[in-house]
């Protein structure tokens, strides 16, 4: 059986997203070929190294930022300002916005114990690769073909649409209006997915200002969840759920992998 390159992993996950270039928040961190079994998680730590090696695995893949690409994660967040100015918001303000957000999370990467699992997997000989963006990107396409397809109405409506998805009709959480209510209307909608994470109180207090009926995050913060519900309680917030999102794409990805005769190992994610 031939195996593969880390490099072609990365190929796949890119062209199930569409795209060509490899993202800020995406990486090979140890490059390896002939990887006929792979160790796939949506985190890793150090000690998981070992237990991919104890499982006779070539190689692992795992979703969230390390090393380098944790970093550089927040470059990411500029895909809000795309998303922003679709919906008629200046562009100058969004990139305020987005500026904002950005360096609240580079700030954050000076506390980064950040080459650990990199360094571990170095080590040991262990070819690894985190794919973010790529696959959030193939998880929001699948999201947003399925609520293209859904007659869709009442909020309650794009929550049915989406549960048919396995990933998230197979999740123990489930699908959260934690602003406004399932019955009411949905109208314009926006799905801020894909974008490297959710744009908190400060972007989806601007959709909602600009018209946006129904705002859609995988997750929110607490605390920026109560100042949205202090500005307008009507406004509907609906946030999916983090792995089943993120299982989407990493499934997609074992998928394809299958059909070349990788074997794949999953640990964790949401199986369909």
């Amino acid at each position: 059986m031939k195996g593969v390159s880390t490099q072609e992993i990365m190929k796949i996950a890119l062209r199930l997203s569409g795209w060509t270039n490899i993202p800020a928040d995406s990486a090979i961190h140890v490059s390896g070929t002939n990887i006929k079994k792979v160790f796939v998680s949506i985190d890793v730590n150090p000690s998981d190294i070992t237990l991919a090696k104890s499982l006779e695995c070539d190689c692992i893949l795992t979703h969230h930022p390390i090393g380098r690409s944790l970093l550089n994660f927040h470059k990411v967040f500029q895909r809000h300002v795309e998303y922003m100015v679709s919906k008629g918001i200046e562009e100058k303000y969004a990139n305020n916005l987005v500026k904002s957000l950005m360096e609240k999370v580079q700030v954050k990467t000076n506390s980064y114990i950040y080459d650990d699992v990199v360094s571990t997997a170095k080590l040991l000989k262990m070819p690894l690769l985190n794919i973010h963006q790529p696959l959030d990107e193939c998880m929001r396409q699948v999201i947003l073909k399925t609520l293209k397809d859904a007659k869709l109405e009442k909020v309650s409506d794009l929550i049915k649409a989406i549960e048919q998805i396995p990933e998230f009709r197979y999740s123990q959480t489930r699908i959260s209006v934690y602003n406004g209510k399932s019955t009411n209307r949905l109208g314009d909608w926006m799905l801020v997915i894909a974008a490297g994470s959710n744009g908190g109180y400060d972007i989806a207090k601007t959709y909602f200002e600009k018209g946006i009926s129904t705002v859609i995050y995988l997750h929110i913060d607490y605390n920026e969840l109560i100042k949205l519900r202090k500005d307008n309680k009507n406004w509907n917030l609906v946030v999916l759920g983090h792995l089943a999102g993120d299982s989407i794409g990493m499934n997609s990805l074992c998928k394809e992998l299958a059909k070349l005769n990788i074997s794949v190992i999953k640990r964790g994610l949401i199986s369909t």
